[in-house]
């Protein structure tokens, strides 16, 4: 028992160097980006493509800063602007599948998965939805009722200031990663130990195999939906070390994930904004599922293919 205790603590040490390596710098850049030009140049520049998503253009602000830096701080910039229950609920959708994308995305990155991959899907099902909810919903024109009012945060005063509130972010972030990752990798480790995380495996083994990946890729499905992406990196990255994940099931797993990583909790936090939240976890989970199946279908059938010219081409070699 003591040395499952201690090596699920070094491990969770290493993970969160990892991990906190990217986390750190990204959030620093960005918390010192609020405070200068650049986020507004971004919203003016986009403002004018927002009817294309059903949004107006102060919609604009908390779709960026959502995207930007976390679900949480999209929500707060939402409270800030009159919007139409219809607009809101495009919002949550929009920035269920790309908030925090800077971060999210660096920190999966590492794991193995090409960085333009996660970026395209995301934003991809972003936009997308986006549209075909705009197109298909009718409703909605109602100004939305939220439940809650967010307080302002103090503005920093000067540069010095404004960069020891970044930093003070940036270490937050990291203690609030270690404070995570630390004890799931001991719990992870105590599991493997005494053979409970093969039982898990086998649970969850039916799953797994109907979005088209091997059994072993079971807990990092399980991370990705319960913690999210950046904080259930930390697991992803350990179990990809010692199951053995292929790089195939690995990049479905992330496919998947991308569309509706922390799933609970992400969907959860919009019931103040006083929009239907089942829809947005239906819409979430069935986006993940019809994607995930459709593009392994289209890669085993790839794989068979090029398996045929080869078999195919080393009979005409041997006859010649």
């Amino acid at each position: 028992m003591k040395n499952s205790f201690k090596n699920g603590f070094l491990t969770g040490l290493r993970t969160t160097w990892t991990l906190g390596k990217v986390i750190f710098p990204v959030t620093l850049i960005i918390s010192i980006l609020q405070h200068t030009p650049v986020l507004g140049w971004i919203i003016t520049l986009i403002t004018p493509v927002m009817g294309i998503f059903g949004l107006s253009g102060e919609a604009a602000i908390p779709l960026v800063i959502g995207n930007m830096m976390t679900l949480y701080a999209g929500i707060g910039a939402i409270l800030t602007v009159d919007l139409t229950v219809k607009e809101v609920f495009i919002l949550a959708v929009m920035l269920s599948f790309s908030h925090n994308i800077i971060i999210e995305s660096t920190v999966a990155a590492k794991v193995g998965l090409k960085l333009w991959i996660i970026l395209a899907i995301r934003l991809g099902l972003a936009f997308f939805s986006a549209i075909i909810i705009n197109l298909v919903w009718q409703g909605g024109s109602e100004l939305a009722q939220y439940g809650f009012v967010t307080k302002s945060e103090e503005i920093p005063n000067g540069w010095i200031e404004i960069v020891l509130n970044g930093m003070e972010k940036a270490g937050l972030g990291i203690v609030q990663l270690a404070i995570i990752v630390i004890p799931l990798m001991i719990i992870m480790q105590f599991l493997k130990d005494y053979g409970l995380l093969k039982v898990l495996t086998r649970w969850l083994a039916p799953c797994t195999r109907f979005l088209g990946m091997k059994e072993n890729t079971s807990m990092t499905l399980v991370a990705g939906l319960t913690m999210g992406l950046a904080y259930g990196a930390g697991v992803m990255i350990q179990a990809v070390k010692e199951d053995g994940v292929s790089k195939k099931d690995l990049t479905l797993a992330f496919i998947f994930l991308v569309a509706c990583h922390a799933v609970v909790e992400d969907t959860l936090v919009f019931i103040p904004l006083g929009i239907p939240v089942l829809p947005l976890l239906i819409i979430r989970l069935t986006v993940a599922v019809l994607l995930t199946i459709t593009i392994s279908y289209v890669w085993n059938k790839k794989e068979k293919t090029s398996a045929r010219k080869e078999i195919s081409y080393e009979n005409k070699h041997n006859t010649i």
